[in-house]
């Protein structure tokens, strides 16, 4: 993509709220263009669990723009950060992970960045391999270069200790060892979230200190969870994961409330937001569960999980909760018997009569023979005008 280095700052601006500073980005960036070197981005993440979401993907949507403009992503595996555990937006210190927890999350990341990012462009580091270098006199001279009053005043620390509640030491290594990796990798960009912003600050300190250019802070906003109100997060039932099947991502991106739509097409997609705002809402957020589905599965799955979700959930007749019927047996499993375990008919034979006159649709398709099959996978199985439950595997 041949842009300028003013149209690439305005293109790598979108959606950005802290950029630090933007005049060092354009100067960066007209070097880059003048010389052919491809700038360094740096993105780290700590492998705190096997499966990225979409509120990772924001980051790595950005680090692609980067990539897509010709520059080189250093995607960081924060394996020895992870044995710390980041303080970041905690009230109380984070479990360190094991040795074992860090190196298979790890190798679940590499695999699952790649839906993203370009792989010619990509270079995977891991902070342990100049951390352990440092050793103990390294990182006793590394923590020379900033105070303890810098750190402490740091909102998340500032907040324990006027609740009297603990810090612990190596809580205070965390930004600092984050700041480092920007040291050893020459860095000329860094991202991360909002709650980021102290910890990338740090980076761009130390680099100055060691006598390199100091890098530019990208900060972009955290997404909010399905919820609409707490940051996407596994732990709290909320996010979308990017290696969700197509239906269940398009099917969970279709449950975000409107105050959330404006957000995920301005961190997810490259949907203009006044298109957004001109929309209905259904119609847009039916745009917005496509485009992101169709980045993650391709056009043919997300026109299908859309076309499936169509058909399930946009008759107004469907209610919004419907029960669950968990079916324990493997393999497929009569409709008729399916019918009778629902409470939909008295019996096999009441079962089969009403298949028969067309009263029974699976997934939005009228079932016509009696003796049909199916194998529960969360469709929708509707009897007569009223009944209504979902078939799923328990």
């Amino acid at each position: 993509m041949n842009l300028s280095p003013r149209e690439s700052l305005d293109r790598l601006s979108r959606g950005v709220v802290d950029l630090v500073s933007v005049e060092d980005l354009l100067r960066k960036l007209e070097h880059s263009k003048a010389s052919g070197v491809p700038l360094r981005i740096k993105a780290g993440f700590d492998p705190t669990a096997p499966d990225l979401h979409l509120g990772h993907a924001v980051l790595l949507m950005k680090l692609r723009e980067f990539q897509d403009l010709g520059h080189q992503v250093l995607f960081l595996i924060g394996d020895f950060t992870g044995m710390i555990g980041d303080p970041t937006g905690r009230s109380e210190i984070r479990k360190p992970l094991t040795d074992a927890e860090i190196a298979a999350n790890a190798a679940t990341y590499r695999e699952q960045v790649f839906r993203i990012l370009d792989p010619e462009r990509t270079e995977v580091v891991f902070n342990s391999h100049w951390m352990k270098a440092l050793g103990a006199e390294g990182l006793v001279r590394l923590a020379a270069r900033q105070t303890v009053a810098h750190f402490l005043d740091r909102d998340d620390f500032r907040k324990r200790m006027d609740q009297s509640l603990p810090i612990h030491l190596h809580e205070l290594l965390y930004p600092l060892i984050q700041g480092y990796d920007s040291v050893a990798l020459k860095a000329d960009v860094e991202l991360g979230g909002t709650d980021q912003l102290f910890n990338l600050l740090v980076g761009r300190d130390l680099q100055r200190s060691y006598g390199q250019e100091p890098q530019v802070v990208f900060s972009l906003p955290l997404l909010v969870g399905l919820d609409g109100e707490k940051k996407m997060s596994k732990s709290l039932k909320n996010a979308v994961g990017i290696l969700d099947e197509p239906f269940d991502m398009y099917g969970k991106l279709m449950s975000i409330p409107d105050s959330a739509m404006a957000s995920y097409a301005l961190l997810l997609t490259a949907i203009p937001e006044e298109e957004i705002a001109a929309s209905h809402p259904r119609d847009a957020k039916a745009r917005i569960a496509f485009s992101i589905t169709e980045r993650f599965h391709g056009s043919d799955l997300a026109r299908t999980a859309q076309e499936r979700f169509v058909r399930q959930f946009s008759r107004r007749e469907i209610p919004e909760e419907i029960p669950e019927i968990c079916v324990p047996a493997p393999g497929p499993v009569r409709l008729s018997t399916l019918m009778v375990r629902a409470g939909a008919a008295r019996s096999e034979s009441q079962a089969k009569q009403l298949i028969l006159q067309k009263a029974v649709d699976l997934d939005g398709t009228t079932v016509t023979d009696p003796f049909a099959e199916t194998v529960p996978e969360g469709q929708i199985l509707r009897v007569g005008k009223r009944f209504y439950c979902r078939l799923v595997r328990g």
